[in-house]
């Protein structure tokens, strides 16, 4: 999802030399793969707790990432607008583009909230401990740092200079 997100990063992407068409393209089926991980994802645990006899969504980390499937979920659906903007006959595209771009970085949060979350359980700080767990938190707050850069440069800071 990272990467699907980073497409448009002019400092960043793989892709920076294709054009805008092919980076939509690309960043469309990336976030269609990580929805699709996602939910698979979200099958496999809920059916393990099943057989373990466990309850699913009642720690922080399982409500926030059941969220954040069903938020992704709805970004894509989301998305699927700007690529056929003519379904949405009031709004321009230039809008869209901006309600799509901050409702997804609000998403990329909430996945990395819960990816959090889940690394203050019980099982992950068994596992993972001393400087190895606070390099692994770092990880989900420094990429979230660079999408909200990229966010707020491609859309918000420009669109306030506008004005």
């Amino acid at each position: 999802m990272t990467e699907a997100l980073l497409i448009f990063s002019p400092e960043t992407s793989l892709l920076r030399s294709f054009s805008r068409k092919v980076r939509v393209r690309a960043h469309w089926a990336l976030q269609l793969l990580a929805l699709l991980c996602a939910l698979l994802g979200l099958g496999i645990i809920t059916y393990n707790k099943h057989l373990n006899g466990k309850g699913h969504f009642v720690t922080w980390h399982g409500l926030t990432g059941l969220l954040a499937v069903l938020y992704a979920g709805g970004q894509c659906a989301g998305g699927v607008l700007l690529l056929y903007p003519k379904l949405m006959k009031n709004w321009t595209l230039a809008k869209l583009k901006l309600y799509h771009a901050t409702s997804g970085l609000v998403g990329y949060l909430l996945g990395c909230a819960s990816l959090m979350l889940g690394m203050c359980s019980l099982w992950f700080t068994t596992t993972v401990t001393g400087a190895s767990w606070y390099l692994a938190m770092l990880c989900p707050l420094v990429t979230s740092l660079v999408i909200m850069n990229q966010v707020s440069n491609a859309y918000l800071y420009r669109k306030r200079s506008q004005h």
